[in-house]
């Protein structure tokens, strides 16, 4: 480049919202650590672009990193994006979207993101419009981009698969965990006396739809009930002990067949649904738990188990997908279309002895290093700073 100073616009627009989930959590995070390390570098100029106003938590502006926000809102991607970056095309040396969605017509070279592509594996399990959005807007993002960041070697793969896109234009920045402030005791107590959980219970922690494998789950549980009331009548024991299944977290979209099959369970009344639960319960409910169980078909990448890790929880996974990259040696990977495995993982860990709980935290701990905001937004930068370079020549 001719000039000294680095001028990158980002499309913050994922970022802006209170309540940030999934996508939102990642592209905001990503953005705070890449405020944090070149807050006092006079060699990068940021130009955050929006809808609307920041919102309260977003960095706050300096020299070096400016908010516009620009209008329209109605199709903002399509049509104020591109024409603004037109406009400021001699501005601008590249544009990042933490986002699957790039404009359509780019007057600057962009780099966009993909969190994973269950779309295309599971499309059944996406309402029309929004399987329609993904499709296109994603196809035609990625097919233009400079650089695709994504955040699972998994979904890199299905990226280079999907879309030809070449393996050195695929750029791999793990999510890690965001931190939390967990409730008071006070709070925690209300929290588990008002939806009656009582150790020992499993958890499951995310969205209740078709894609998370819950009605195997529930028939995994269900075969580990029965196993256990056997041994316990077999030695005369009492069966009112037996462990909890907590399903935690809003009920989604096609989720009809799954609270049909826990309604129909034997075992309903060990089953916990709770609903939504804010973040600062999260920290006790891992911490309690026996195991955390994601058996999800389709991962982009997993932050429960990665959660799970933090509060030395052992975490039970699928072993398809990015799960395995997430948990390692850490916790248990079992097939998660084969009930009986799932079952058994189960009672492996409600019978872990002190000492071999205490060898997986110790492997989480180290698992837990691979992942950090700030590694993440070092490997964006850097890939920001490649793209300029290259389209200087």
């Amino acid at each position: 480049m001719n000039q000294k100073t680095l001028r990158v616009a980002i499309d913050a627009n994922e970022a802006n919202t209170h309540r940030r989930v999934g996508s939102n959590v990642y592209a905001f995070e990503i953005i705070r650590a890449i405020y944090d390390l070149t807050k006092n570098n006079n060699d990068i100029y940021f130009t955050i672009l929006l809808s609307s106003e920041p919102v309260d938590d977003m960095p706050p502006q300096h020299t070096g990193w400016q908010y516009k926000v620009i209008g329209p809102k109605l199709l903002w991607t399509q049509f104020a994006e591109p024409i603004f970056l037109f406009l400021n095309h001699s501005k601008i040396d590249v544009l990042f979207t933490p986002s699957h969605y790039a404009p359509r017509h780019s007057a600057v070279p962009y780099i966009s993101s993909v969190m994973d592509l269950a779309y295309l594996n599971y499309p059944k399990q996406f309402n029309q419009n929004d399987l329609i959005q993904l499709k296109h807007w994603t196809k035609y993002s990625v097919k233009k981009a400079q650089k695709v960041i994504t955040i699972s070697q998994f979904t890199k793969s299905d990226i280079i698969n999907r879309y030809q896109k070449k393996s050195e234009n695929v750029i791999v920045a793990y999510p890690d965990i965001s931190q939390t402030t967990p409730a008071s005791v006070q709070e925690t107590k209300n929290f588990f006396k008002k939806h009656q959980i009582r150790k020992p219970y499993f958890l499951f922690l995310g969205t209740i739809q078709p894609r998370k494998n819950l009605i195997r789950l529930i028939e995994a549980y269900e075969q580990l009930c029965r196993r256990l009331s056997s041994q316990q009548f077999k030695k005369g024991q009492k069966t009112n002990r037996l462990p909890q299944l907590v399903l935690a977290g809003k009920i989604g979209w096609l989720s009809d067949p799954i609270i049909s099959r826990l309604e129909k369970s034997p075992f309903l009344k060990q089953i916990i649904l709770t609903g939504y639960i804010s973040e600062s319960i999260k920290p006790t409910l891992y911490e309690q738990a026996t195991a955390s169980i994601l058996l999800g078909l389709h991962e982009g990448f997993g932050i429960p188990p990665l959660e799970s890790l933090q509060y030395g929880c052992l975490p039970i996974v699928s072993n398809t997908t990015s799960l395995p990259e997430v948990v390692g040696e850490a916790g248990f990977q079992v097939n998660p279309y084969d009930v009986k495995k799932i079952a058994v993982a189960m009672e492996k860990a409600l019978k872990l002895s002190i000492k071999n709980k205490a060898v997986y935290r110790s492997k989480g701990k180290k698992q837990l290093k691979k992942f950090s905001w700030e590694k993440s937004a070092q490997i964006i930068i850097a890939t920001i700073k490649q793209v300029a370079h290259e389209h200087s020549k």
